[in-house]
């Protein structure tokens, strides 16, 4: 279903089409209508399938501009969730005019208490936070309408029942509630039996996939280690096209300037750009004219790209659907695909839950070394160069071809031509901001995780197939990292 097919107002349909997004999520199909209504819903799905706007855009609906009020309250389990929500519904009403505002624990609160009284009409925030503010009497919930509890379980198991329930009771009963959550154990149910109001039931099934189409290997590294490593599975592997995923707005901008800086044909896009770059973005890769898009999820999030031979998650996502959903854009119409996940020791916990909800195990992938990258690098060079001879159209540089064979040997003046198309990492050293890793899922910390055990990618005889790669044929050959190294030198 298309966003323009729902009963939503223009100034909302005009900031849903500048960020991009044309059709509806399943979960926001079967939302956004039932919500509209005014009905109370509960949404059963993983994060990353499009909740925010399942009931942003209800809520926004609503929202009367003139009143200066508190009309919509959002309820989540962490800074990073209220953070990212809050962000997504301030695009989301950006032509309606709406003011929204986040609060959470750690942030200045004088600050948050200036946004809300100035005229905050929707607030995000965690639960601690905001039972601060309503006893500071600094928020003020008799004029809500809308109440939304995203990932009630994750509340649940960080202990934050309690304070919900003290919240909600500041909130007219008159109201529309909307409870999101990934399960539903029996106090998220009970949650909905006290508090809601005959409510529709939507359940989304996490998606499956297809063990033949897509191979599946994670690279454990620590963030510092995580951009080098990357490049060079990028020459052994040598992608035709590929998708890079990162967990931040800042962090796309700092890979793509890193892999241009090394050379490579890459591109960001996030939240921030505008309509016009975004879609210029798009449409140089589709044609090829890009070889690496880096996107944040939200970004990624219904994009017309087909085509694509890996994807590369940089960071690991907080939840098994969003990594469903990247990799699901590799393998399509009977291709192989191979999608490859950076994993923190840390972060080892969420490996294993996608590994869990997704039934399928991913393979440890050892990184390649520099020089085994180099010579990857080294055999792409020697095929760009036979291709250029082949082609020919050489006639007008004999001359000075033959000037230079009068000094130097034909091996050096070789050697030379091959060095400026080939970059050694070393010399260009990038530096990617450190992250925080996800908050730990697993006491163990770290440790195995997927079968297969830590399997080197040199087969039999020293090839190179367990790098899954699109190899060093001759229809790859002539478009990719080398061209853009030669650009990159002048």
């Amino acid at each position: 279903m298309k966003f323009n097919e729902l009963d939503l107002l223009p100034e909302l349909l005009k900031s849903i089409q500048a960020m991009g997004f044309e059709e509806t999520t399943p979960i926001q199909e079967q939302t956004i209508p039932l919500a509209l209504e005014g009905k109370d819903v509960i949404g059963q799905a993983q994060t990353g399938t499009g909740k925010t706007a399942a009931f942003g855009l209800p809520m926004l609906q609503k929202i009367d501009v003139k009143n200066h009020n508190v009309q919509g309250l959002v309820i989540a389990p962490t800074r990073e969730l209220a953070i990212q929500t809050q962000e997504e519904i301030f695009r989301l009403s950006k032509d309606k005019r709406v003011k929204v505002t986040c609060v959470y624990g750690g942030a200045d609160i004088s600050r948050q208490i200036k946004q809300i009284k100035g005229g905050a009409q929707i607030v995000v925030g965690t639960p601690g936070r905001m039972l601060d503010h309503i006893r500071r009497k600094t928020l003020k919930l008799n004029q809500v309408e809308t109440l939304v509890l995203d990932e009630a379980d994750e509340m649940l198991n960080m202990g934050f029942i309690e304070d919900i329930e003290t919240i909600i009771k500041e909130i007219p009963t008159e109201r529309q509630t909307l409870l999101f959550s990934a399960t539903m154990p029996a106090p998220i149910k009970r949650i909905g039996e006290r508090f809601m109001n005959d409510p529709e039931t939507v359940r989304i099934k996490t998606k499956t996939l297809s063990a033949s189409t897509i191979e599946q290997y994670y690279t454990k590294a620590r963030d510092n280690e995580k951009f080098d490593i990357m490049t060079r599975l990028l020459d052994v592997q040598n992608p035709k096209s590929t998708i890079l995923f990162a967990r931040t707005k800042r962090r796309v901008d700092e890979l793509a300037k890193g892999l241009e800086m090394r050379g490579y044909q890459a591109e960001g896009i996030h939240g921030d750009l505008s309509q016009s770059k975004r879609m210029s973005v798009l449409k140089d890769f589709k044609k090829g004219n890009i070889d690496i898009l880096v996107a944040t999820d939200v970004a990624a999030r219904g994009l017309d790209v087909t085509g694509l031979s890996h994807v590369y998650n940089y960071d690991i996502p907080q939840d098994p659907e969003s990594y469903v959903h990247r990799i699901g854009r590799t393998g399509r119409a009977g291709e192989k695909g191979v999608a490859v996940t950076f994993v923190t020791p840390h972060e080892m916990g969420y490996l294993r839950t996608v590994e869990s909800l997704t039934k399928q195990s991913m393979t440890s992938l050892r990184p390649p070394t520099n020089d085994e990258a180099l010579e990857s690098q080294l055999q792409t060079a020697m095929a760009d160069i036979q291709k250029m001879v082949d082609e020919n159209g050489l006639d007008k540089y004999e001359n000075a071809a033959e000037k230079l064979l009068s000094s130097y040997s034909a091996e050096d003046l070789a050697a030379a031509l091959i060095k400026t198309i080939v970059k050694d990492a070393t010399e260009v050293p990038v530096k990617i901001t450190p992250q925080r890793p996800l908050p730990s899922k697993d006491k163990r910390r770290g440790g195995g995780g997927g079968k297969g055990g830590n399997r080197n990618y040199k087969g039999k005889g020293g090839n190179r197939s367990n790098y899954k790669g699109k190899g060093r044929s001759g229809d790859n050959r002539g478009k990719g990292r080398s061209g853009s190294r030669r650009s990159n030198s002048k």
